[in-house]
């Protein structure tokens, strides 16, 4: 397994370091440094022990986890972590489908045409006509400005609340998307919802990426060569999504973990550390 820590250190330099085999690679940037447009979120990777990576490319990157709205410009753009990570593979030129649950309403519908307008289907979303589509409040504005069109904020506190994942839910969607090399568990799930996704990663040879909140343990029943991400407490900016969604995207297209994280770090502005 491999596991990903990341958090808010309270220095203004930030940096990045890997451990494998005594070996250490690393990658930083300066706190106050606004050209690479992150926040300053400090990384981890410590490699557990891994497995060979996985074998031929496919072409879908299955993303799971329920997309939020953001009214913007009176337009509704997808905003959480399972979006931002989804709208970053496809940036990075994957096929990306999306498994997760939203209402049968407007708000849905700008959603999920603002996901397919930026590359990320949605075949495998459930519309569900008993709840409304989870709606996140516009963030207030700090130093940096207005946003970009084009951002994907993370929820705010008074965001309404996003359902739970559902096993069978879940299990019916990857029914549809039976072609995948990676998929990736973007939210918190319980753990019939990992092992219905942990079936399906073993059952197509897919590596399973996971993504749990900070100070949690992976649970149980993972395959061996599960990839999880401990995710920051905050991502105002979407910089953490963006990350793996990068991460993904490598995966699927034949790099091993350490390549796929190096590529993915690239692509975000970091720079290579000196190692003490």
């Amino acid at each position: 397994m491999v596991r990903i820590r990341t958090s808010l250190p309270d220095v203004p330099d930030w940096a990045l370091r890997r451990e494998c085999d005594g070996a250490f690679w690393g990658a930083a940037a300066p706190g106050g440094n606004s050209t690479v447009g992150l926040s300053p979120l400090h990384f981890t990777l410590q490699t557990i022990s891994t497995q060979a990576p996985h074998g031929r490319v496919r072409p879908v990157v299955v993303v799971i986890g329920s997309p939020v709205g953001l009214l913007r410009d009176e337009e509704v753009v997808p905003t959480g972590t399972p979006a931002g990570v989804a709208l970053a593979a496809a940036e990075a030129g994957r096929e990306v489908q999306l498994v997760g649950r939203t209402g049968d309403d407007p708000t849905a519908d700008g959603l999920l045409l603002s996901l397919a307008r930026r590359g990320v289907g949605h075949v495998a979303l459930l519309r569900d006509p008993s709840r409304p589509t989870a709606l996140a409040q516009e963030p207030q504005l700090g130093d940096a400005g207005p946003a970009s069109p084009d951002d994907v904020a993370a929820p705010a506190p008074e965001s309404s609340p996003v359902p739970a994942l559902d096993a069978a839910d879940v299990e019916l969607g990857l029914r549809y998307l039976t072609t995948f090399a990676v998929v990736v568990l973007a939210e918190r799930a319980g753990q019939e919802v990992v092992r219905v996704v942990a079936d399906a990663a073993r059952w197509n040879g897919a590596q399973l990426v996971m993504v749990v909140a900070a100070g949690t343990e992976p649970p149980d029943g993972l395959p061996p060569d599960a990839i999880v991400f401990e995710a920051p407490v905050e991502d105002p900016d979407g910089d953490f999504a963006a990350l793996v969604g990068r991460f993904a995207a490598a995966l699927d297209d034949g790099a091993d973990a350490a390549d796929a994280f190096r590529t993915s770090i690239a692509a975000e502005g970091w720079t290579e550390a000196a190692v003490d």
